[in-house]
């Protein structure tokens, strides 16, 4: 006996395994996948193709078996009736059928005659034999059956048999050869008209995906001049249909996208001009206090030089200028965002709030009496940006009252009509009020009037307010305080 052993080295050792480095290879695209990667209007185009010739397709295949029906029901039905006149004619009697019929005749008529019994034996003309089989002994012993398809000599014929009496059958058969060749001429109809179908039903897709994919195309096309050029010009809108409903949206999209840049804009060219003035501030009473330094360190006797008490104010002055450029720019950073930051929201008594922040305005304004009022009001919010927002306000109303002036807090519950179901803060000053046609601008961004361009600040305390207000759902409003001040509205929904 021999071993047989598989091929190796001969050590006797299993070989090496074979690296398989088909999970590496990326996987093949699907036919879908294939169909997306097309672009959209040859997909179209294909799609509405394909859908075409499949209907066409279904039409002329339902045609053809209808024609192919009706043509068999037709033929079958005609040659019932020609039977079943037979059967009671001259032609039921075998003795007359082979002398009065001549095989010509029937060849002539395209149909063969024959009597059949019911053990199968028949009498035909010779020459002109009907199909012959078990269906017509059934039908000469008393059994009906229905026509059928026979073949002769390789000729196909469609046969029918019909009780003749006394246990015989008349057999009348008639050749198919006509019938094919319609149903061949309707397929070559129905195949040569389908192809045009097809044709033109592409034609037409073509046509459909050109004008059906304009707009897309026309707002593709200005998407990436907007990438290009940053023109956010909107488009036309015409119609109202899907592509109409989505020219607007972009159109939207533009338009909040300009008016986002536009804030942005006047935002960096409003900080830069209130910027320009406490840097100005700043550096000369830097080069001041610079100049006077060197002055004193070199000893020259007409060297500027300061004394105590202004070496004092010009420190004090500078940590007041560096405050309020750190202000500043915190103002301007928080205003510069365009998305809300994320709130830290949690339920909070929004008179906690309103204490905390009086407590830190007092010291800042030891000139100014506050008197509060305030109620307990549930909220939900950001507890640290409510309390810059109250600050705000309290510094403002602190900052317009004169010195033994006061300034009136009242937190309050929202009544109906007014603001129902919000935490209402009311800040009253005792200065001389702000004009009608400004309490509309006072929440704005840098904005000032011309009696505050004199006083301390940058125009963003109260437009943080108002953010916050806006964060938190809420509003502001600017009306006459009863004492004839300024009387500022903050409101946010309560818990």
């Amino acid at each position: 006996m021999s071993a047989t052993t598989a091929p190796g080295d001969g050590s006797g050792e299993d070989p090496a395994p074979v690296e398989d480095d088909r999970r590496d290879r990326p996987a093949a695209p699907s036919g879908w996948h294939v169909l997306l990667e097309i672009p959209l209007r040859r997909r179209v185009a294909i799609l509405v193709s394909v859908g075409a010739g499949l209907l066409v397709a279904l039409i002329s295949v339902a045609v053809f078996f209808t024609a192919y029906r009706a043509l068999y029901d037709q033929l079958d039905e005609s040659l019932v009736e020609r039977a079943t006149a037979a059967s009671s004619s001259d032609l039921a009697d075998p003795t007359l059928l082979l002398k009065v019929v001549s095989s010509d005749a029937l060849a002539a008529g395209d149909f063969r005659v024959a009597l059949v019994g019911p053990t199968g034996r028949y009498i035909s003309i010779r020459g002109n034999e009907p199909p012959i089989g078990p269906p017509e002994a059934e039908v000469a012993a008393g059994k009906p059956q229905p026509p059928r398809t026979g073949f002769v000599d390789g000729a196909a014929y469609r046969v029918v048999a019909v009780q003749s009496g006394n246990g015989r059958a008349l057999v009348l058969a008639q050749e198919l050869d006509p019938t094919r060749r319609t149903l061949s001429r309707l397929a070559i109809v129905l195949v040569v008209v389908g192809g045009i179908g097809v044709a033109l039903a592409a034609v037409v897709g073509v046509a459909i995906a050109r004008a059906g994919l304009r707009p897309v195309e026309r707002l593709i096309s200005t998407t990436e001049r907007v990438a290009r050029t940053g023109d956010l010009q909107p488009m036309a809108v015409t119609g109202g249909d899907e592509i109409a409903r989505l020219t607007r949206s972009f159109n939207a999209m533009l338009a909040a996208l300009a008016s986002s840049i536009e804030r942005q804009r006047r935002l960096v060219a409003d900080a830069g001009h209130e910027l320009r003035t406490p840097l100005t501030s700043l550096r000369t009473n830097l080069e001041l206090l610079v100049a006077a330094e060197e002055g004193a360190a070199s000893g020259r006797p007409d060297a500027p030089r300061l004394s105590d008490e202004d070496r004092a104010e010009l420190t004090a002055d500078l940590r007041a200028q560096i405050d309020e450029l750190a202000q500043l720019v915190g103002d301007v950073v928080e205003l510069a965002r365009d998305d809300p930051p994320e709130i830290a929201a949690e339920h909070l008594d929004l008179s906690e709030v309103v204490e905390r922040a009086l407590d830190r305005a007092r010291p800042r304004a030891p000139a100014v009496r506050f008197a509060a009022e305030l109620a307990t009001c549930e909220v939900v919010g950001d507890a640290s940006a409510l309390e810059r927002a109250v600050l705000n306000l309290l510094d403002n109303a602190a900052k317009w009252s004169p010195p033994g002036g006061e300034v009136r807090v009242v937190l309050r519950a929202g009544v109906a009509p007014e603001r129902p179901g919000t935490a209402v803060l009311e800040v009253a000053d005792a200065g001389p009020g702000i004009a009608p046609e400004e309490r509309e601008l006072v929440f704005d961004r840098f904005f000032r009037s011309a009696d505050a361009r004199t006083m301390p600040g940058s125009g963003l305390g109260l437009s943080i307010v108002a953010q916050t207000a806006v964060r938190h759902h809420g509003g502001v409003s600017a009306q006459e305080a009863p004492s004839g001040g300024a009387l500022l509205r903050f409101w946010i929904p309560r818990a």
